[in-house]
């Protein structure tokens, strides 16, 4: 790839040098397509540990203590579970004199909310054996717990047996104690204790720091579902999810979000799916499922969660409801469909009901009296997929028994769209609100769609493109790949009167560093939208990219000519050099040209209006570029390639220049 590049480059000076000034006409008298007011937007799913360990604010690795050793595995890959599971997240103070090990004793749990059966919550309990006083048990989180000056956490534990506890953060590398606090406990039956610590001003910030419970007399204890919340630094101003990269999200101008995911949302087999019915109500009552790409989901990213996010962001939810098959082929249809589509009519009412229905009345009781807004609804992930055929019937049975009771909402499928619009996978009554497309490729390859979407039928059904992106780069994605993301966004904003939504995935990955052998343990998925460790986060390229194009965004496609744009060669063809999008504002007046330089030479274009004028006065340039297309950003330099504003002069007939590499905002007041 990088011998492409530099011919790239060459290539790119020829076809420059052949051409004084390229021309692009914005036609603003013939500016009638209509944007989509839901064009960007998010996807999320549990991925790359994108909650546990991440936007979740919860510490402690495995709280339930159901996250075994023998029950690592892949996707799709059965567990290995022993005779004697130790638990993966909870180990011995002193590996000489205490010993741990995993009792499945259920917890009598008292219900209050109406979705799950006294057996289902079991919680597994940790049983301490002590040979001498202080001894216990730590929790190193998820490759560390950032701790930092006056710094305040909140938990709390189940403990099972009486006794002197004491709890607290260290240190890694020390064991020097930065906050604790002890418990006397009474009685041998199951209760709840809450703990707070409050670290002083005499640290240093740190993410080595551990979490322990330690028992002042030597003995055999048993405790469980034990949780550790930053009250300050972190999770104060959205309640449970981290500050920065909300903030972060909130950036990018999100107008919805996709959730609960992906994979996450079908799991690998019907016990593993996203059970949503499991995920409301108080937290010790989430059993928690196995997640798809191979550790352990506490579902405290549960519903309402998820749709308390979306308020917080300023977006609406597009909700994903499981539609009867999972990852490893296996699939339900007909009657036997029919518990999860009244799970999936539950789910909606939960969102949508008002407090005299049954879901609506335990969202009021979670705590949230209003109902959510709700416009989109989608069947299943990925059904394309499924190889048996068997998804336009499931389609077909969710799709009517929604619209009968909420003809208001918009019902997307995941069927294959070739098929549909060959009409091979298409029954003469299935009806279709709108298709989930999902594109993942390299730089190479979005260039060669950016005009993919110019060619579809406006009659046909609505487009939402809920995952995409250029795969370049890891962790997170280089220049390269922010180029060709800024490139396939050209096509879907000019295409914006069928593209209705699109979302980049995956949105997170927590690139955390153990010093083991794999350099980021917490990824699964490489070319990412946002890093982050436990104190920091960054974006990517790709992500300003994303912020700069749904930032600056009119309500009306502008047509643009274009003459004598130079071709560069890359790979076995040659692609345009530059890529572009206008729309306007109608209100305000102000047109947003977008340009794309995916070259290494600089490109001059003349620019030119028919239908109006476009003036000088106090229009900017937003621009995103760097001098190498692998340059990145990282945890450790996060700020190596950013956006940079400035003044820039516009006007009819008047040449600008296109720097190399570059994604491009011209802001025209």
């Amino acid at each position: 790839m990088n011998k492409l590049k530099s011919l790239l480059a060459v290539c790119c000076m020829a076809a420059v040098s052949s051409v004084d000034a390229q021309t692009l006409t914005l036609n603003l008298d013939k500016a009638d397509r209509t944007v989509s007011p839901t064009l960007y937007g998010l996807m999320t799913e549990e991925i790359n540990y994108a909650y546990e360990g991440g936007l979740y604010t919860q510490l402690l690795r495995d709280p339930t203590m159901r996250e075994l050793q023998e029950m690592g595995r892949g996707q799709g890959q059965r567990p290995r579970v022993r005779t004697a599971p130790k638990p993966r997240s909870w180990v011995p103070t002193d590996t000489l004199s205490a010993s741990c090990r995993i009792a499945n004793r259920q917890m009598p749990v008292r219900k209050t909310t109406l979705n799950i059966a006294p057996e289902t919550v079991r919680h597994n309990s940790l049983v301490i054996e002590t040979t001498k006083d202080g001894e216990g048990v730590i929790n190193k989180g998820f490759w560390g717990i950032a701790a930092a000056p006056n710094t305040k956490y909140t938990g709390s534990f189940f403990i099972h047996t009486p006794g002197v506890v004491t709890v607290g953060l260290k240190s890694a590398k020390d064991d020097k104690v930065l906050a604790q606090q002890t418990i006397a406990v009474s009685g041998d039956s199951w209760q709840q204790k809450d703990f707070t610590l409050q670290v002083g001003d005499a640290i240093s910030e740190t993410t080595n720091a551990v979490f322990f419970i330690t028992f002042a007399k030597a003995g055999k204890y048993e405790i469980s579902y034990t949780t550790l919340f930053p009250a300050s630094k972190r999770g104060t101003k959205f309640a449970g999810l981290r500050d920065d990269l909300m903030d972060m999200m909130t950036a990018m101008h999100p107008t919805f979000l996709r959730f609960p995911g992906g994979n996450y949302l079908e799991g690998n087999r019907f016990s593993e799916r996203f059970n949503w019915k499991n995920t409301v109500g108080p937290l010790s009552e989430r059993p928690g499922h196995q997640c798809p790409w191979g550790y352990w989901s506490t579902d405290g990213m549960g519903l309402l969660e998820f749709l308390t996010w979306t308020e917080k962001i300023g977006a609406e939810p597009i909700l994903g409801v499981f539609a009867g098959y999972v990852l490893q082929g296996d699939y339900v249809e007909g009657e036997a469909l029919e518990p999860f589509i009244k799970d999936a009519l539950d789910e909606i009412e939960y969102v949508i009901g008002g407090p005299q229905t049954k879901w609506g009345a335990q969202r009021v009781k979670d705590g949230h009296p209003e109902p959510f807004r709700l416009q989109y609804v989608e069947i299943g992930n990925e059904d394309f997929f499924d190889r048996s055929g068997s998804y336009s019937r499931r389609f077909q049975q969710f799709y009517e028994a929604i619209k009968a009771k909420y003809p208001q909402l918009q019902i997307i499928s995941t069927i294959d769209e070739k098929a549909l619009r060959s009409g091979s996978d298409d029954p003469a009554n299935l009806k279709v609100d709108m298709i989930d497309e999902h594109y993942y490729r390299n730089t190479e390859g979005m260039y060669k769609a950016a005009w993919q979407y110019d060619s579809y039928d406006r009659n046909g059904p609505k487009i939402f493109c809920g995952e995409w992106a250029s795969r370049e780069g890891g962790p997170t994605t280089n220049l390269n790949a922010a180029l060709g993301d800024a490139a396939w966004m050209t096509c879907m904003e000019r295409n914006s009167d069928i593209l209705v939504a699109s979302c980049y995935a995956p949105l997170f990955v927590n690139v955390s560093q153990d010093g083991g052998q794999k350099k980021y343990p917490g990824m699964q998925w490489e070319s990412d939208l946002i890093g982050y460790d436990a104190f920091s986060a960054y974006g990517s390229p790709s992500y300003y990219a994303q912020c700069m194009f749904a930032g600056n965004l009119g309500d009306k496609v502008v047509p643009i000519t274009a003459a004598d744009i130079p071709d560069m060669h890359y790979g076995n063809g040659e692609l345009p050099q530059l890529y572009y999008v206008a729309t306007r504002d109608t209100q305000s007046g102000t047109v947003y040209l977008k340009i794309v330089n995916g070259g290494g030479t600089a490109v001059k274009v003349r620019l030119s209006a028919q239908g109006g004028k476009l003036r000088t006065s106090k229009s900017e340039l937003i621009s995103l570029k760097s001098a190498k297309p692998d340059d990145t950003n990282t945890i450790d330099n996060p700020k190596n390639i950013v956006p940079q504003t400035s003044k820039c002069k516009i006007k009819n007939g008047g040449t600008i220049t296109v720097a190399p590499y570059s994604i491009n905002v011209y802001v025209i007041k």
